[in-house]
Parts: structure tokens; C-alpha cells; sequence
């Protein structure tokens, strides 16, 4: 491989994961900014999802079980550390610390609220010059619970 060859592979792969940390970004964001359209298109039509040990039939029905699980309901969504490899010219994977809180306005029957804390595991691929999610795997490693709260009051 000549010099101009590695530099480009170089470059390649660092765009990459630049490319990734910002899909990965808006997987965050539209969770929270209720964009459940947008959220089920950053995945491969077949992509493999598993969050809290329940895998999900295709990116629009986990994207809409979001939706009918969370509502309005505030949330807050955080990824942090990434760990990223590129694994071949279109693959690549990804380790990611999370944290997320998410409160309900107080009902009688509301669900409970949470912070919780875990790792996401993805595997990602580039689909006509696009990174994608291909699969995802969420663990949760704590839940602490949260008092719901009255949007009056706030």
C-alpha cells in the first residue's frame, strides 16, 4: 500500500467515525425531540434491535413503541464515550456509555419514572455513502427510580 493509499484509508475511517458519533447523536436526539419517523430511518431496514432484553420485529416498530411508551412525556437521552472500530470498507462497530432520565406527568396509573445507566452495542454499515444502525443492543446496568411530577407545578 503506498503512502497516499494509507493516508486516504486514514482519512476514510476517520470521517467514518465522525459520520457515526453524529448518527448516533440524532438517535439521541429525536428519541427526546419526539421524531419517531426520523429516528426509525437511521436504521437498515433489517436491522436487529434488543433493548432490556426485547427484541423488536423492524426500526418502525421499536420506533413506534417509543412513541406509545414515552408520549410527551419528557425525556433526556445521553451517549457518552464512544468506542468506535471500523471492521471493514461499509462495517463498523460501536461500544457507548448511556444515561437517560425519563419522568411522567403523575397519574394514578402513570409508569414509573427512571435514570437509568447502561451500555449501547451497535454494529453499524454504510448504505450508498450513509452510515446506518444495523444492529443495537441496550443493557441496562442500574435504574434508579423518579418521583413523576405535576407540569403545574413546574
Amino acid at each position: 500500500m503506498s503512502d497516499l493509499d494509507e493516508i486516504l484509508r486514514r482519512l476514510d475511517a476517520l470521517e467514518s467515525i465522525e459520520g457515526i458519533k453524529q448518527l448516533k447523536a440524532r438517535y439521541f436526539r429525536f428519541v427526546d425531540e419526539k421524531k419517531h419517523d426520523e429516528l426509525a430511518a437511521l436504521f437498515t431496514p433489517d436491522a436487529k434491535i434488543v433493548t432490556d432484553g426485547i427484541t423488536w420485529g423492524s426500526p418502525t416498530e421499536f420506533a413506534n413503541t417509543v412513541r406509545d411508551l414515552t408520549g410527551a412525556a419528557p425525556s433526556v437521552h445521553h451517549g457518552h464515550m464512544p468506542e468506535i472500530e471500523i471492521t471493514g470498507p461499509d462495517t463498523a462497530s460501536g461500544i457507548w456509555a448511556m444515561e437517560d432520565l425519563l419522568t411522567f406527568p403523575a397519574a394514578a396509573d402513570a409508569p414509573e419514572g427512571h435514570n437509568g445507566y447502561g451500555q449501547y452495542r451497535d454494529s453499524y454499515r454504510r448504505v450508498g455513502g450513509k452510515w446506518l444502525i444495523d444492529s443495537l443492543l441496550l443493557t441496562r446496568l442500574r435504574m434508579d427510580p423518579l418521583e413523576n411530577w405535576t407540569p403545574d407545578a413546574v
